[in-house]
């Protein structure tokens, strides 16, 4: 008899739970398994119902009392040492994720692994992932330049969807041409045209900001320079073409309308005519009503968010891309900084506040204007507009500079590693094409 067959078989022979793994079979003590009621063979003995008892495992006997359950019987030993022991140990020949799958189905976290197992089995794990990661890459033989893991297969869906929709040939040849720059020669073109037309619109509106280019009516009033209106004017109908060329050839009109790039793409070219609009009912009801500051604040805060055409090179840049994954994929490790800089602001700006506060040259005489010197000493910024005076003063800032430091580099460096591994998988299909 093996291992877990003849374990714990003292007590009466009736008692014993009779277990059937993989078709090896095993006696165990009821009460050993019931030490640990989260598990699954604990949470199997309190069951009052067959058809309880066949949720949790695959077969059973009453005849036998004897429950069967479709598992590797190689892993079960470990299972059953755990139960003996409160530590599970891994086996070096098992597979990581094979062993990790098996606990998980028994109801055993990994936080049970004993230290002389976890160590080599979170390393085995990462390296294996990593490993994983590169050859999901050089796999994947449709192009795609989507962010994320979930997103990988999304040109080959959409294309499937043509099937059956009206124009369906003369459609998809448009969406291909437009969604995957490296099909073909022409796919090419179109994209470097597309980014040239951005580029072209950001440069003007930079343009724009300089005072040679910066005109007022004879009213003392801002008005657009001629040449860069008739650029933007050119930039804004190639890009409202562009969308609505998308729009029409596009697969799913609610999945593409919910993309985020199309939704850059919308934010870029409202503000044009929304401020169209504005200035042409500014200019109906100017000689009926003076009051028209209100409509001219709007126009200016319209002007201002033509600024996010700069992210429209997000659908042209691996490295946009990849940080926007990033981001979207580390929401836990960036609200895990923010948390760490709001607690380390709030503590220094009171320490600050009571060590500069006797002081009456200091610009630190109130918690508030402490917020504002922690938030730019915590993220090692330092403008200098404000620093403390005083002897207790400078050692509070040092501590806050060093806790700084700290409180920053810790989940940087996870964001890092994600991005890193984006940015490569994106970059790598990119050369494929």
């Amino acid at each position: 008899m093996g291992y877990g067959q003849i374990l714990h078989r003292h007590g009466n022979e009736e008692e014993r739970v009779h277990l059937n793994v993989g078709g090896v079979r095993h006696e165990v003590d009821p009460d050993m398994l019931l030490r640990f009621p989260h598990t699954r063979l604990a949470r199997l003995l309190r069951c009052q119902s067959e058809a309880a008892i066949l949720e949790l495992c695959d077969d059973y006997s009453p005849a036998d009392k004897e429950y069967y359950f479709d598992r590797n019987p190689r892993v079960f030993p470990c299972v059953l040492n755990f139960y003996h022991t409160g530590r599970i140990h891994m086996m070096e020949e098992l597979c990581v994720f094979s062993f990790n799958q098996e606990i998980e189905y028994w109801g055993i976290q990994e936080l049970h692994l004993s230290p002389c197992c976890s160590n080599w089995y979170h390393e085995r794990k990462e390296y294996i992932e990593d490993r994983d990661w590169d050859i999901r890459s050089d796999d994947q033989q449709q192009p795609s330049f989507d962010s994320s893991f979930e997103e990988l297969s999304a040109l080959d869906k959409d294309l499937a969807k043509f099937k059956g929709a009206w124009c369906a040939e003369v459609r998809s040849y448009v969406w291909l041409r437009l969604e995957d720059p490296g099909h073909s020669r022409a796919s090419k073109i179109i994209a470097v045209a597309s980014l040239s037309v951005v580029l072209t619109s950001i440069v003007a509106m930079c343009v724009h900001s300089m005072p040679e280019f910066q005109h007022v009516d004879d009213n003392e009033r801002p008005i657009e320079d001629p040449v860069l209106t008739i650029l933007e004017e050119i930039c804004i109908a190639c890009f409202s073409a562009e969308f609505i060329i998308r729009l029409i050839v596009a697969p799913s009109c609610r999945k593409f309308l919910g993309n985020p790039l199309n939704i850059i793409d919308v934010a870029s070219i409202l503000p044009f005519y929304a401020t169209l609009a504005l200035e042409t009912a500014d200019e109906e009801v100017a000689e009926e009503n003076e009051d028209i500051e209100n409509v001219g604040k709007v126009v200016q805060v319209l002007r201002l968010m033509r600024v996010l055409r700069i992210l429209k090179l997000a659908r042209h840049s691996i490295g946009l891309r990849a940080l926007g994954a990033t981001i979207r994929h580390s929401y836990h490790e960036v609200g895990l900084l923010l948390l760490f800089l709001s607690v380390g602001i709030s503590i220094f700006s009171a320490l600050i506040y009571f060590a500069e506060k006797e002081e009456k040259d200091t610009d630190l005489g109130t918690i508030p204007s402490g917020w504002w010197w922690a938030t730019i000493t915590m993220t090692t910024v330092g403008y200098g507009d404000t620093c403390p005076v005083t002897l207790a003063g400078k050692i509070v800032a040092t501590l806050c500079i060093i806790c700084g430091l700290l409180v920053v580099a810790l989940p940087i460096t996870i964001i890092f590693n994600k991005f890193s591994k984006y940015y490569q998988r994106n970059k790598g299909e990119a050369l494929r094409h």
